[in-house]
Formats: C-alpha cells, structure tokens, sequence
C-alpha cells in the first residue's frame, strides 16, 4: 500500500471502509503504530511488591511485566529464546525467575537467562547466556499508569502524551492522590477491528441518545434527557471535545461524572469533598473536567470513561477480533466502600454482559463485518460533525470542539492515524510538530464565540 492518502480524507473528514477490513491496512498498523507507539500494559497498583508480575499483550505480542527488587519495572517479551515457548502462563502472580516448561530454561525477573539445563554437559560451556535473555521492552509510567514501547527513537512516553497530560493530571493526579485499576480485568472477545471502539470512546457523543436510549430511561439520572436525541436539549452548552497532536482525545460532558451510576451517594459525596481541592491545585476549568464525564481514547487502543469509570485495552486479534480487557478506574483515597460500589457500576454498565456493553458490541461488530463486501468496501464513511465548529482555545491545550456530539476527536484520531502510517520514522513525524494543527483552519473560532457570549445580556 503506498500510503494512506486513498484511506483518510482530512480536509473531506471521511475514512475508507478499508480501514475496518483489510488486511494489509491492519499489517502496516502493526508495523508503524502497534510497534512504535506507547501501549498500556497496565497500573503500579497491579504490581505493588517486588516480584509481582502480570502478563499482557502489545498488539498480538505476548509480554511479561515484573517488579523488580528495586522497586523498578521491566518489561520483556514472552517467548524463550530458545524455540520460542510462551514461558509464563499465569496471567499475574509473584515470582523469582520465570522458567519454559518445554526445555526448562530459567531467566530472572529482569528477563535474563540465568539457567540452562545440562549446560555444561550438553552445550559444553558454549552457551552466551548474556546474549539470551528475553527481549527487552522500554517501560515509563505516567501517574501510576504504566506503558511500553518497542521503538527506541519514540519520544518519552510523557512527551508523547504531550498536551493531554494538563487534562490527566485533573483525574490521575486528582486532589489526594489520583487514580488507580481494580483487577483482574474481565476478559472477552468481540467480533470487530480495533479501532471501532477505540474512535467511539475517544469522541462518540452522537450515539449515547440513540444507541442507549432504552438503558438512559431505565437509569435516570443527568442523562436520561439525551434518551431519543431530543432536539430541546442545548447540546452546545453540554460539554465540549478535544483532540491532541498524537491522536488522543476526549468528549466531555458536564456535570455528568456520576450520571451512570444507579446507586451513587458514596461516589458523589465523595467528588463534592474533593472538587475543591481540584479547584485549588488546577483552577476552574479543570474543575469543570473532574464533575463531568469524559469519554476517552489515548492512542492507539486504550479508552477510558472517566465518571462510569470502567477502563479498556483493545487487544487487536487480526482486522476482525479483538480481545478486550476491563478494568475498573476508582481514585486511590477513596473508602473501601465507595471504591466496590464504583467498581459493581462500572460492571453493571460495562462490563463483559453490562447494560451498554451489550448495545455498543452490536454496533462495533456490524460496522466491521459489514465491509466484508467487496462493493461496500469501496465506500467511504463520514466524520464531518462539527466540523469548523472547533479550533484552538484560549485555556483548554489542543483543538477543542463546541460540544460533546461532534466529530472534533475522530478527526483528530485519523489525522494521526494516517501520519503515522506514511512515516517511515519518528523524526519524520517530529518534524510535524508545529504544524500538526493546521487542518483546523478556524483559527477565530473560540475567540470569536467567548466573545459573542460575553456581549449576551446577564440575566
């Protein structure tokens, strides 16, 4: 394939339907975002003492996580050098060494080759276990949140992160002491590529009235006046979306942050007593983001809702499939109590049979098999909701859209998406920094809306 340009149309916002379907599209993903992007691997709360290990995945690579004596992290591949053996089957545990049961090979927490069976006597001391170790994975933590990277040239993983770190730091550094992952995640398969959820948690608002409906009557609740897409509600004074230079993005909806939750006392005492230290540590605006929703997607395959508090890895499985795993986010300080009753209603939501889990893989799954035909797949898909409806603000990093329905994020997604496929390393794509923007050409947007508000008459 010789570039993404037939795939992503920026200035049309339009996509190809082959970037659900085919496989050569997934084969360069794998190549140029998969291996050369930050992943999530997981949380300091799942490995907490030295030698507590989980095992994951990095696209359709297998990988071990270990705590080291140090208190360090490292991470490797888990593959014996030796004929290629998944070495570690346990999906979390504690452990000095982590031993092949097909040949017994031995390597230690850092992922070196410490033993070797009949060394001596079979490969006679002409064995460099030195140069047998697993293969090693760059490790850096944001916040607690740990992630991996294959490629050395990459940027730090904070750098990569770049702007949308203002916005993290409102929830995973929060008042007391930010956030943390409730395991293990549940685990199940859905029939879809990768990045059908990864684009409707990064910016998706369009859906929740529709595709929800049934479930927002039965909740109640803040949202339950979306139920039907109702033309009263003031979407533009609801929330807003944003998109960042590497891809990630989220839709906000204000006020918002326990409204999925049926039974929520705990969880809303809670934010009341801590909003004000948000206030006094970040300032209002990021005020406004800790009480509302947010729906999120960090580039490529790891999405969050932020309030709902359930937390996704979209493990691709091929175009098709994915693996997903789900855990649930709840602040560190909390009580005991309030962190279980956060966790049963992100379950009850979005867990593997949740209430909406259930409504968006029905979606997911049909808009990937539906490209299966060879006329259909010829067709493209539109992504123009709000479009010059967005552009830089005066306080808020990145592009910023007038409401939480639009488009502003996928775009963003895309945008990125398409870069990081035509790269051919991360210098070129560093030397894209200063003009990453420049799709978004209403410059005036916000300054010219904030004003116009500011002229209303006061009530």
């Amino acid at each position: 394939m010789n570039g993404s340009s037939a795939l992503v149309d920026n200035a049309g916002a339009s996509q190809s339907r082959r970037v659900f379907w085919d496989q050569d599209v997934y084969q360069l993903e794998l190549e140029r975002i998969f291996s050369r992007c930050w992943l999530m691997l997981g949380h300091d709360s799942l490995v907490p003492k030295p030698g507590d290990f989980i095992t994951t995945y990095m696209a359709e690579d297998r990988v071990i996580l270990s705590r080291q004596p140090d208190g360090s992290l490292k991470a490797f591949i888990n593959s014996c050098t030796h004929r290629g053996n998944q070495i570690c089957h346990a999906d979390s545990g504690s452990a000095k060494a982590f031993v092949c049961n097909y040949h017994g090979w031995v390597f230690g927490q850092d992922g070196s080759l410490v033993d070797v069976p009949m060394e001596e006597r079979c490969y006679h001391s002409d064995l460099d276990k030195s140069k047998l170790g697993l293969a090693p994975i760059r490790v850096e933590t944001y916040k607690g949140f740990i992630f991996g990277c294959h490629d050395p040239e990459a940027p730090s993983l904070e750098d990569y992160l770049g702007d949308f770190c203002w916005y993290l730091d409102t929830i995973w550094d929060g008042p007391d002491g930010g956030l943390e992952l409730v395991g293990p995640p549940l685990k199940s398969t859905l029939a879809c590529n990768w990045k059908v959820p990864t684009e409707n948690f990064v910016g998706d608002g369009y859906h929740v009235g529709w595709t929800h409906a049934a479930a927002l009557q039965m909740i109640g609740g803040e949202l339950a006046g979306l139920s039907g897409n109702r033309a009263d509600m003031p979407f533009d004074d609801l929330g807003l979306q944003f998109t960042m230079r590497h891809g990630h993005g989220f839709g906000l909806i204000d006020n918002a942050a326990t409204a999925i939750h049926v039974k929520r006392d705990g969880y809303v005492k809670y934010l009341e007593q801590t909003r004000g230290g948000i206030r006094e540590k970040f300032g209002p605006e990021r005020e406004r983001l800790y009480v509302g929703h947010w729906n999120t997607s960090i580039f490529p395959n790891c999405s969050f809702l932020y309030g709902t508090n359930t937390f996704k890895i979209w493990h691709p499985r091929g175009p098709h499939e994915i693996e997903v795993w789900t855990y649930t986010m709840v602040p560190k300080n909390a009580d005991t109590e309030t962190k279980r009753s956060i966790q049963r209603e992100a379950i009850r939501s979005f867990g593997t049979a949740g209430t909406l889990e259930s409504d968006d893989g029905e979606n997911m799954s049909s808009a990937t098999y539906n490209n299966n035909g060879i006329i259909t797949r010829k067709g493209r898909m539109n992504s123009s909701m709000g479009k010059d409806r967005e552009g830089p603000h005066p306080v808020y990093p990145g592009i910023v859209g007038v409401s939480f329905i639009g488009e502003t994020s996928y775009r963003g997604f895309y945008r990125f998406w398409q870069e990081i496929l035509d790269a051919p390393d991360w210098a070129a794509i560093r030397a894209n920094d200063d003009t990453w923007d420049a799709m978004w050409t209403n410059r005036n947007f916000w300054p010219e809306r904030l004003s116009a508000k500011q002229a209303e008459p006061q009530d």
